[in-house]
């Protein structure tokens, strides 16, 4: 009875990955289609950035962000809007930034960063979807159909890697040098009866120029321990000539190879899959 039990368990388990994956990509298409949208992806400035920290009687951080005063023309009516908007990371003033309109009733975002994302959220909600698919085929004994679902994962992931650093490679991506001013500490759990310790995430955050602006940011690179960063230190960042959008990451040759790699996998496999049709 207990085996059966740890077989259904097993079973369910295979589910996780692809569901999780399908739900990530998902959200990231909705974001991704709400940014295409006339007028929902503006170009601004920031006015002003001032830090408010709270935290409660033991000291704990309850909340910590900044308000960020950004100018933009809208959209619609072509007037000059300031408005202040609530951030995680902090900005200089002068500096360039995207204004993001979510859903209606949502307040506005801001950004000076692009997506950086390895995959195209299309990319991730199918790979979820097809992993969803060879955990089902698999529960079924249905391994044929199970093992093309995973020729397909490994062909999409490798392919996109492979695109994606030729992509980057085209857009002629020039070094930025950046110093580390500060570094953003974000509490992701406390202390409990199980966790002994409240646990923190560690962002850099960088002052760069760009056309002769100084800029801040936070970066997206974060690391478990507080002796990953240290401030003064300098870290390489990228910009488009052609837009001015600043990336953590250029093109990275290890990536396309590893992608190559699944690349050949995935038909390999696929191919040793199709014989035995």
């Amino acid at each position: 009875m207990g085996e059966s039990h740890m077989d259904k368990f097993s079973q369910l388990f295979l589910y996780i990955p692809g569901i999780i994956i399908f739900l990530v990509g998902s959200g990231q298409v909705r974001g991704w289609m709400r940014r295409l949208r006339p007028g929902q992806n503006i170009e601004g400035r920031v006015l002003s950035c001032d830090h408010v920290v709270k935290t409660d009687k033991k000291d704990r951080e309850v909340f910590n962000f900044y308000n960020v005063l950004v100018e933009y023309t809208d959209a619609q009516t072509q007037h000059v809007v300031r408005q202040s908007v609530k951030s995680p990371t902090e900005y200089a003033p002068g500096q360039p930034v995207r204004v993001y309109f979510g859903q209606p009733g949502e307040g506005p975002s801001i950004s000076e960063k692009e997506d950086e994302t390895l995959f195209h959220p299309i990319v991730l909600m199918l790979g979820g979807a097809l992993l969803i698919l060879l955990a089902l085929w698999q529960n079924q004994g249905n391994e044929v159909a199970a093992m093309i679902c995973l020729a397909l994962v490994m062909f999409g992931a490798g392919l996109s890697m492979v695109l994606n650093y030729f992509r980057l490679k085209r857009r002629g991506l020039v070094s930025v040098k950046a110093e580390i001013t500060d570094i953003y500490k974000r509490q992701i759990s406390r202390a409990t009866k199980i966790l002994r310790a409240d646990k923190f995430t560690y962002y850099p955050i960088v002052r760069y120029q760009l056309d002769g602006k100084d800029c801040l940011r936070r970066c997206n690179i974060n690391s478990g321990s507080e002796k990953s960063f240290t401030v003064g230190d300098t870290m390489t960042l990228y910009t488009d000539p052609k837009t001015g959008v600043v990336l953590e990451h250029g093109a990275r040759l290890g990536f396309a190879i590893f992608g190559a790699v699944l690349l050949i996998l995935g038909i390999l496999v696929g191919l040793s899959t199709l014989s035995v049709l």
